[in-house]
């Protein structure tokens, strides 16, 4: 991911002065972030919105820096979205994914900082995740690694960061705890029941291993004991070399790998491409990172059954 620069601050005032402070939200196309009479949450982007709504139900209001459809990884702050980080109560968002909101948030002055990848443990993951052994893999060093934040699409890391924002909820707004508390139990129970759902869904399939667009499934390949082989890095935007798709074309054929998934907040040229050439099927498989009429579903619940439906025909489920 290609470091942002953050809109100058002279022009973060400005637009303050102005009182420009009016944002897509989740909850409402157009509302301004701060003094609305409830515990006003800018979160990041979607993922970031629906624990928050979820969570803070009718206590909070939430809008999102990330407008439906685009691609959080490209989000650059305007000078008004930076104007609404000082006027809300609480930023919620994923340190790492969107650098231009990492240097917002720290160069606010906001009391209540959630950073979402501090409540749950992040992993070092490159093109390949899971338990496949890589031996069709011939230029390894050419695999792009880092610190991977797509923790929402593991229920279980969803739902430690749930709780993690559960409490910084109770903590930033007590008066409204209570129902903080019993929110967070409530969407947590959803959670285990969907992380059930997965572990008895992949249970039993033919195949293991599935090939992505960009690394984003990591986290669920490896709860789920499957592989993920992405054609790109954690970067969605990243190229992918001649020699990466040609062991993917290998590897797809050694493992009797039926589909190529891909997304649809980024290109699916490559993905098209690679499946043309190795006769193989596509598919969507949503990293849920927005909610639009091209999902297949209309929140993070209904998108992720659609995805393990996806996975179920792809592997062979028996």
């Amino acid at each position: 991911m290609n470091a942002r620069r953050l809109i100058p601050t002279a022009a973060a005032t400005v637009a303050t002065a102005l009182g420009i402070a009016t944002l897509s939200a989740c909850s409402s196309n157009s509302a301004a972030a701060g003094d609305t009479g409830k515990f006003d949450v800018v979160a990041s982007f979607y993922p970031m919105a629906f624990l928050a709504e979820q969570i803070g139900g009718d206590h909070v209001h939430v809008t999102s820096l990330t407008q439906p459809g685009q691609e959080p990884h490209d989000l650059e702050i305007s000078a008004k979205q930076t104007a609404q980080l000082q006027e809300s109560d609480a930023v919620l968002y994923l340190k790492s994914l969107q650098p231009s909101v990492d240097e917002a948030v720290a160069q606010s002055e906001i009391k209540t900082k959630i950073d979402a990848a501090s409540l749950t443990t992040l992993e070092e993951h490159g093109n390949e995740v899971g338990g496949h052994a890589a031996e069709h893999d011939s230029h390894k060093g050419e695999e792009t690694g880092g610190k991977d934040p797509h923790v929402w699409l593991d229920p279980v890391r969803y739902a430690e960061v749930a709780q993690g924002v559960g409490t910084a909820f109770e903590k930033a707004d007590p008066d409204h705890a209570a129902d903080y508390k019993k929110n967070t139990a409530a969407l947590v129970k959803k959670l285990d029941d969907l992380d059930q759902q997965f572990k008895d869904g992949l249970a039993n399939t033919q195949g293991k291993v599935f090939i992505t667009t960009h690394a984003a499934f990591g986290y669920l390949a490896e709860r789920y004991g499957l592989t993920e082989e992405a054609i790109n890095g954690l970067d969605p935007e990243s190229e992918p070399s001649a020699a990466r798709v040609k062991d993917l074309e290998k590897m797809a054929k050694a493992d009797g790998v039926t589909t190529v998934f891909y997304e649809t907040l980024v290109s699916d040229k490559t993905a098209k491409t690679v499946a043309r050439d190795s006769g193989l099927k596509t598919d969507v498989l949503d990293p849920i990172e927005g909610i639009t009429d091209k999902s297949r579903g209309k929140d993070y619940f209904s998108v992720q059954e659609a995805n393990l439906k996806a996975l179920q025909t792809a592997l062979g489920s028996k």
